[in-house]
């Protein structure tokens, strides 16, 4: 049939597949009003925030390190770092403020070693450029031309009166665990003051079971060397990964009736099987007499296995299984072979839009921008006030520093502890960053919009996708003449549709599941909160009402895809999608079951045979047992071989879900467009059927005037 008469069957009502215009538009509305707030809370958070806070550490000074003056010096070096790690934990600094009651510096290395200022250099007469490393010193001091003493310098915490072997972590010098759990490196530290002893001992048995354990950087290293020795290997495997998940795919127009049967047959073989092995069991332990009521109650499981009357339970459970299963294909073997026809047909269909199979590309992309713009979003809310640094007592005990309490602010660049003489141990910290005014006021509910925002955003790409593919795949379903009808790019014209005329319905159903994600996230956040106050009674709730919200989410998103191929078919607004795609899954709710299991088994055994052959073939390849000819890969210079093969296996998975994803999306339009098409059209003149004539065959349908080139075979 020509395009002529399929625009006049459209315009005849025979095709549902038209738009009439916008649909939500208030939704609509809405939703760009968030988006746009989203963007200019984005601007403010970046017109204030400072992400140097986080990327950059900051000494005492109030100065950062690796920019600036500090450009050669990029790593902050902790003079007592015990006093941190009591006090806050050292990486919470990035967005919550370091409260780390000790001097921090700048430094071009991180110490490698142990030093400390022995006994002899407490003496009168010790030079202090002969004790302490001028680079490692804060920069106001010049040990080569003070008057202070050792003693004095210690006091002040202008030089560091010992170190331990560090590395740098984020531009952080934080102890090297595999450094310090060697005896041997303490050797040349002899004669260190107590307190120096006591903090290095801390810190070298507190981490020595750590280090004896599991050497987690030198494991990272190998790892690293594994992954960048392989990854040829891998790309090949995921490519691999990819062709075959699509040459299932595309093969299943031939193969899913063959599979289908294959794998009902297998289920009923292995059912069968185990009556007999069961029946065989009952059988042995009745000659042997054993009963139940020989052993009684035991919570040795085993025992029972020796027993005729667990035999007997296991015999009769399976015989009820297979029998209903043996049933149900007899009295649903129609259903079956509509939902196998339907598969197949939906194979067809991605041969002719092969472009389809990228789409998910697209998704990631979308959602990759959307996490970008959340986190870059929250790390500059979270910078945006400005620092305060307030005078505190590095040594407390010291007679004098009663009074300094930690209230007084402070310049850090212009602070001199002489402005204290009672307390010579008296410093201008880093305490958090300012929330006094009227934006800082608000970056907890700023936060929570960008996390809401996101949320809202990140649902609205996947309803995007899934709507764009069902207007895609419904564009050939009600393609009267296949391939002909066809349009030329189905999956571009289903995407400008759905961003033309379907926004706001979008918006509007994604609404519906944040709202109800918002709620679980609180719940979780309250169950957090009160769980070491809770009794079993409130645990139970909370455990019953957190089961609900899962399964209502479940539900909304089941909804929400079969309202948005709706709309992709009508064009009507959300709620009348949604109501008529409901209504007209209950009316057909048997065939929605079986389509769905069948389904679901094919796309399990695919993923199975993609994740597993590919994973198979990583093992057999990595481990030395495929080899190559000459010198391409060897397999001996991987330390851990298993890296790459879960790396493949991974990756191979993630491949399979997005191609399965795909056609899970056509099978489910083209299954709504086929009840739609019986429930609408007859096969008269004026109404003929849009389906395959192998769907037509399975119902004993036809069309009464036969069309030329109608459909495919």
């Amino acid at each position: 049939m020509s395009s002529g008469v399929t625009k006049q069957f459209q315009e005849s009502n025979q095709s549902p597949f038209k738009w009439k215009g916008c649909t939500d538009i208030i939704c609509c509305i809405l939703f760009m009003a968030v988006i746009l707030g989203y963007i200019a809370v984005g601007i403010l958070a970046w017109l204030y925030g400072d992400p140097r806070h986080v990327l950059y550490p900051r000494n005492s000074t109030g100065w950062f390190c690796g920019t600036g003056p500090n450009k050669n010096r990029p790593n902050l070096l902790y003079f007592n770092i015990l006093k941190c790690a009591t006090s806050i934990n050292v990486m919470a600094s990035a967005l919550n403020g370091l409260q780390c009651p000790t001097t921090q510096v700048c430094v071009e290395k991180c110490p490698s070693t142990f030093w400390g200022v022995g006994s002899e250099s407490y003496l009168p007469g010790s030079k202090p450029a002969d004790t302490f490393n001028q680079s490692l010193c804060v920069p106001s001091i010049d040990l080569a031309n003070t008057d202070l003493t050792v003693q004095q310098i210690v006091d002040k915490e202008l030089c560091p009166f010992f170190h331990v072997p560090t590395i740098s972590v984020l531009g952080r010098c934080l102890p090297d665990i595999t450094a310090l759990g060697d005896p041997s490196n303490l050797s040349s530290i002899q004669g260190l003051p107590s307190s120096a002893n006591d903090t290095i001992n801390i810190i070298k048995y507190g981490t020595g079971d750590i280090v004896n354990g599991f050497n987690a950087r030198d494991i990272g290293v190998r790892i690293f060397e594994d992954f960048a020795s392989s990854w040829p290997w891998i790309l090949l495997g995921l490519l691999i990964a990819m062709v075959v998940s699509m040459l299932f795919l595309l093969l299943l127009r031939f193969t899913a009736p063959v599979m289908v049967w294959v794998l009902i047959i297998g289920v009923l073989g292995a059912g069968a099987y185990g009556i007999w092995h069961c029946y065989w069991e009952y059988d042995n332990h009745k000659k042997n007499s054993a009963t139940i009521t020989d052993i009684g109650f035991t919570t040795n499981f085993n025992v029972y296995l020796q027993v005729q009357e667990t035999w007997l339970a296991f015999l009769i459970i399976i015989s009820v299984a297979e029998a209903i299963i043996l049933l149900t294909l007899i009295f649903l073997r129609t259903r079956i072979l509509i939902a196998i026809a339907l598969i197949q047909e939906s194979s067809k269909a991605i041969s002719h839009m092969m472009s389809a199979m990228l789409y998910p590309l697209i998704t990631f992309v979308l959602l990759l921008v959307c996490v970008a713009y959340w986190g870059a979003t929250a790390l500059y809310l979270a910078t945006s006030g400005g620092p305060i640094y307030r005078v505190v007592a590095l040594n407390s005990t010291m007679s004098g520093c009663s009074s300094i309490n930690g209230t007084m602010d402070c310049d850090p660049q212009n602070f001199t502890s002489s402005d204290y003489p009672g307390c010579p141990s008296a410093s201008c910290i880093f305490i958090k960053y300012n929330d006094e005014g009227l934006f800082q006021r608000n970056l907890f509910n700023l936060q929570i919009y960008n996390a809401v925002a996101f949320l809202w955003c990140a649902n609205f790409v996947i309803a995007l996708g899934q709507c764009t593919l069902a207007g895609a795949f419904a564009s050939y379903y009600w393609a009267f003449t296949k391939p002909d009808d066809i349009p030329m790019f189905p999956v571009y014209g289903g995407f400008m549709r759905s961003l033309r005329y379907h926004v706001g319905s979008l918006a509007f159903g994604t609404l519906i599941l944040t709202l109800v994600q918002i709620a679980r996230v609180i719940l979780e956040y309250i169950d957090h909160k009160t769980r070491e106050a809770q009794n079993p009674v409130a645990r139970f709730i909370l455990c019953c009402m957190k089961c609900c919200l899962w399964c209502l989410e479940k539900f909304i998103k089941f909804l929400n895809r079969n309202a948005y191929i709706m709309i992709a078919i009508y064009g009507k607004n959300f709620c009348v999608s949604a109501k008529n795609a409901f209504m007209l899954l209950m009316r057909n709710v048997v065939r929605v079951v079986v389509l769905d299991k069948v389904t679901d088994l094919l796309l399990f055994f695919g993923k199975l045979l993609v994740v597993g052959g590919v994973g198979v073939l990583s093992f057999f390849f990595f481990s030395g047992r495929i080899p190559l000819p000459g010198n391409t890969f060897r397999f001996e210079t991987l330390n851990y071989y298993w890296m790459p093969i879960i790396t493949v296996v991974f990756g191979s998975y993630l491949i399979a879900h997005g191609f399965f994803s795909v056609y899970n999306m056509c099978v489910d339009t083209l299954f709504l467009c086929f009840l739609e098409d019986l429930e609408r059209n007859d096969g008269s003149l004026q109404k003929p059927y849009f389906m395959s004539k192998n769907l037509m065959k399975i119902l004993n349908k036809s069309n009464k005037a036969k069309k030329k080139g109608r459909g495919e075979d």
